[in-house]
């Protein structure tokens, strides 16, 4: 897939959505969609990862939601942060943008995907991950969040 190619019409979610691939000039962008949703200006740590996918969810000219991962291992891809507006939750969005993250690790020879989540602080992501058929592979006390923190993973 292109960078900036728009996923075909058969995706989920709400009518007009697209999922845009970005360039790492753009990450600006994601990082004013994460001072927005979460309140924070990092998204990640490090930009300088290898595969590093960064993913906009638009609506006609309207950023809705974002997603970022990048090679954990030769065979894992980890999406590591994403999020939705407030007002586009509960439509599909997330949804939309694990299915393009997942074809973009595919795409690009991983086996694995993975993401990591806090469920008091994000229980939205427990759901979607125990509904699209992840397996829990981790879980613990993650003292930097002072919360508990999930591992999904599921095969690609």
């Amino acid at each position: 897939m292109q960078i900036g190619a728009p996923v075909h019409s058969s995706v989920r979610g709400p009518d007009g959505l697209r999922i845009d691939r970005l360039g790492l000039d753009r990450y600006a962008e994601v990082q004013a969609l994460n001072r927005v949703i979460f309140g924070d200006d990092r998204v990640i740590y490090r930009t300088d990862r290898d595969d590093l996918v960064l993913l906009l969810a638009m609506v006609a000219d309207e950023a809705v939601g974002y997603k970022v991962g990048y090679r954990e291992t030769s065979s894992t891809f980890y999406s590591a942060k994403g999020g939705v507006l407030d007002g586009w939750r509960r439509q599909g969005v997330a949804r939309a943008l694990l299915d393009r993250m997942e074809a973009e690790a595919r795409s690009l020879g991983y086996l694995t995907f993975a993401f990591d989540t806090f469920p008091n602080k994000h229980p939205g992501m427990t759901v979607l991950g125990l509904a699209e058929g992840f397996r829990v592979t981790a879980a613990g006390y993650n003292a930097a969040y002072r919360d508990y923190r999930i591992r999904f993973e599921r095969p690609l």
